[in-house]
């Protein structure tokens, strides 16, 4: 029996795919920085064996999964490829290990964690089911009945899956260090649409979506009445979002989600369609309702009667959707937005675009970008930004007290990189103000 060690173990498709090996009997250990990393905890939680990189950790009999960020030049891809093991690249040791299951590829610019996390929420409700979310949950079962996957499309790694079906969510230019324009992102999503075998479900509303030309059926989802399913009379309530649902123009069932924007009603469209296409009761289908969320996505905390939200946004449009769910579950506050660019090329590329959706908050206030693996500085600052911003301001690590002020806002963290540090130091200053 094999030991399957992973390269870059915390990184969230990489935990969650370590989780899912785990839990289907395998033998499974990794390496990774030192830093503190959110994905760790259910990894330490399954006692999965977390190294520091050395090239000693690598054994010739092993099966070496390596992530996607490490160049071919790391020192224990080096010794894996030295030793002759069995040697994957992350997406595609997920290529071949979901070949064994009905597969549900989620994919799109945005909202595919959340997507994803409320598909395996669902389906998990009902079915045995294997499931990889990109917030580092994965969850294995040997007799899975599906496996739910998100599907990214950065350097097109998406396509070394042939799922069964394929959720698409959207279409829009990002990454920009990879992708040369929107074009190209169609062109990529286009290939990963040849690869479906059974259907795709996807958002009707989404211009670019239209584009994409099938083999397969198509179902689309959204708000507009050219829909196969379609949202209507939504209602927002103390407990969330409650909409009826229109299958081809025919009143089909009342869902209520536990989240607020149009964004999640859309996300929860193309989970109620495709679990009606697999047959699914809609009884089943409701425990939408009961879905407690992903790590990173629209988190919330109170801390001394103020309302801190931990989200992922990266993008200006995800932005603009976090800052909406805010201000429709909490329409007497101001909103307070702290907000750390991820990547130099992406704050380049939509440098007008972050300031245009950061201006949507009352309360603005920027920490330095984070550069990412792939590049780690650039010619741009955070003051780029910040002359776009009226009244915004440049948050230093060691001022975070000056959040205070806002104790009867909503305080939204948003970012890829650390904005974690930001929130966790902002914590600690309210729980010290709280003692003294």
């Amino acid at each position: 029996m094999t030991t399957y060690h992973f390269i870059g173990i915390k990184g969230t498709g990489m935990s969650a795919l370590a989780q899912i090996l785990h839990d289907s009997g395998e033998k499974v250990q990794g390496s990774d920085y030192e830093k503190k990393f959110f994905t760790q905890e259910a990894l330490e939680e399954k006692q999965i064996p977390i190294l520091a990189f050395s090239e000693s950790n690598i054994k010739k009999e092993f099966t070496v999964i390596a992530g996607n960020a490490f160049s071919d030049e790391h020192i224990e891809i080096q010794e894996a490829k030295r030793l002759g093991c069995t040697f994957y690249r992350y997406h595609e040791f997920l290529g071949e290990w979901l070949k064994q299951y009905t597969s549900i590829a989620v994919t799109g610019a945005h909202g595919k964690t959340s997507t994803t996390g409320l598909l395996a929420h669902v389906l998990d409700e009902t079915f045995p089911i294997s499931y990889l979310i990109g917030d580092g949950t994965g969850n294995g079962h040997v007799d899975s009945q599906y496996f739910v996957f998100e599907a990214c499309e950065y350097r097109r790694h998406f396509l070394s899956y042939e799922p069964d079906y394929a959720i698409m969510t959207n279409i829009d230019f990002d990454h920009p260090d990879y992708f040369t324009s929107l074009d190209d992102v169609v062109d990529a999503f286009q290939s990963m649409a040849d690869r479906v075998k059974k259907c795709i479900i996807a958002c009707g509303d989404d211009e670019e979506l239209q584009k994409i030309h099938t083999k397969v059926p198509v179902i689309y989802y959204g708000f507009a009445a050219t829909n196969d399913f379609q949202a209507q009379n939504v209602q927002e309530t103390e407990n969330g979002t409650q909409f009826d649902v229109f299958v081809r123009n025919t009143y089909y069932e009342t869902f209520t989600i536990p989240m607020y924007g149009n964004h999640h009603i859309l996300n929860a469209l193309s989970v109620i369609a495709i679990c009606h296409y697999e047959g699914i009761q809609a009884a089943d289908i409701k425990n939408l309702s009961t879905f407690k969320g992903v790590k990173r996505r629209f988190s919330e905390k109170e801390i001394a009667g103020q309302v801190i939200i931990d989200d992922y946004a990266h993008h200006p449009r995800e932005i603009t959707a976090t800052i909406e769910s805010a201000r429709k579950k909490y329409p007497n506050k101001q909103i307070a937005a702290v907000f750390q660019p991820h990547t130099f090329t992406r704050t380049k590329t939509f440098l007008q675009e972050f300031a245009d959706s950061l201006n949507e908050a009352d309360h603005v206030y920027l920490c330095d970008i984070f550069g990412s693996a792939r590049e780690e500085s650039g010619q741009l600052s955070i003051n780029d930004l910040q002359q776009l911003i009226s009244g915004s301001e440049i948050l230093e690590l060691n001022q975070t007290e000056v959040l205070q002020q806002f104790k009867d806002s909503v305080l939204i963290f948003m970012g890829a990189g650390d904005i974690q540090k930001f929130q966790k130091a902002y914590e600690e200053t309210l729980k010290n103000s709280i003692k003294n």
